[in-house]
């Protein structure tokens, strides 16, 4: 029979907050409690409660500093169980393993276009780690009919629940005609784990643009996984639901100068279209330390207009009250 659930659900996943604040990660029943700034904390004990009284806003700060970092450094841990090697084999089983089920044609979404491509695999080129993110290995493909397009493909895998897990697939480079021969180009908008320069980029106290973008990514793709590969997003102004197909996050990363607040614009296209694209806002949310999207808004829709599908806002950002993130 399965356990229930604690009456009470507080932040933090019903961890101690005045253990988080201290740096330690312990599972409550949230039986003891408080609530503070309208939001609620629980506590092991009515001790850890008294304690965290003492200085709220100091303890509550502490808290979010450690649960976030928490967050990567688990991430992290977790990576340090698998060396690259593994990793490699890993995703080369994988694309062996889908492959066979196409006779030998590994099927990647092109974003850009919706299309699948059938693809033919060769080998992995290259692997690319962030810590704490996951593992970016990169593979050579050709297209299925002429082995002088080739496609740069780039995986994003993590471990999850104990094993490596596949996050998404994304396409890095991929063919252009130039008189006789065909040449790699990059995509725009390149995939977020290309900013980093560093593959052991720390801490930062200002949060930066690629985090930001990681943060709506794993947002985007857990919302795909659970609805067969499209976003379902609730229309705030017409109330309907619409089926999206994401295509990529705009760059740059901008936030509110009043109060920091990260946002990013997105294409996704309607399902089934080829022209209608939307294009939605993501704000974040860091009121528990751990960046994660917030709201979702529709910043603008496509409409017909003398016989042309265009973009129409449904509001506009003021430049003059937001700024870059770098």
């Amino acid at each position: 029979m399965p356990a229930a659930k604690p009456a009470v659900q507080g932040e933090f996943e019903n961890q101690c907050v005045m253990g988080l604040a201290e740096g330690k990660r312990i599972k409550t029943d949230c039986s003891v409690n408080t609530v503070f700034e309208g939001k609620t904390y629980c506590f092991r004990t009515e001790d850890a409660k008294v304690a965290f009284n003492k200085d709220p806003k100091r303890n509550l700060e502490r808290a979010k500093d450690h649960y976030a970092a928490g967050e990567v450094s688990q991430t992290g841990d977790d990576m340090g169980k698998y060396s690259v090697d593994d990793v490699k084999t890993w995703i080369d089983q994988h694309i062996q393993i889908e492959s066979k089920k196409n006779n030998g044609i590994y099927f990647v979404h092109d974003s850009l276009t919706g299309e699948k491509l059938p693809l033919k695999y060769k080998n992995i080129d290259f692997m690319r780690t962030l810590h704490g993110y996951g593992f970016f290995p990169e593979a050579i493909f050709t297209a299925k009919d002429d082995e002088n397009k080739k496609y740069l493909i780039d995986f994003w895998v993590k471990p999850k629940n104990g094993k490596l897990d596949l996050f998404d697939v994304r396409i890095y480079k991929s063919p252009r005609k130039e008189g006789e021969n065909w040449t790699l180009v990059k995509r725009q908008p390149k995939p977020w784990w290309w900013i980093p320069a560093s593959e052991h980029p720390g801490e930062s106290e200002q949060k930066r643009s690629w985090e930001v973008m990681s943060a709506i990514e794993e947002h985007i793709v857990s919302s795909k996984s659970a609805n067969t590969g499209l976003y379902k997003l609730t229309d705030d102004k017409t109330g309907k639901e619409v089926e999206l197909e994401f295509i990529g996050v705009h760059q740059p990363v901008r936030k509110l100068k009043d109060n920091g607040q990260f946002f990013a614009c997105t294409d996704f296209r309607k399902k089934g279209s080829k022209d209608e694209i939307y294009d939605i806002d993501f704000w974040l949310d860091e009121s528990t330390g751990k960046i994660k999207v917030g709201t979702v808004r529709v910043h603008k829709v496509p409409e017909m207009r003398d016989g042309d599908i265009i973009q129409v806002p449904r509001y506009n950002h003021d430049p003059s009250k937001t700024e870059l993130v770098p």
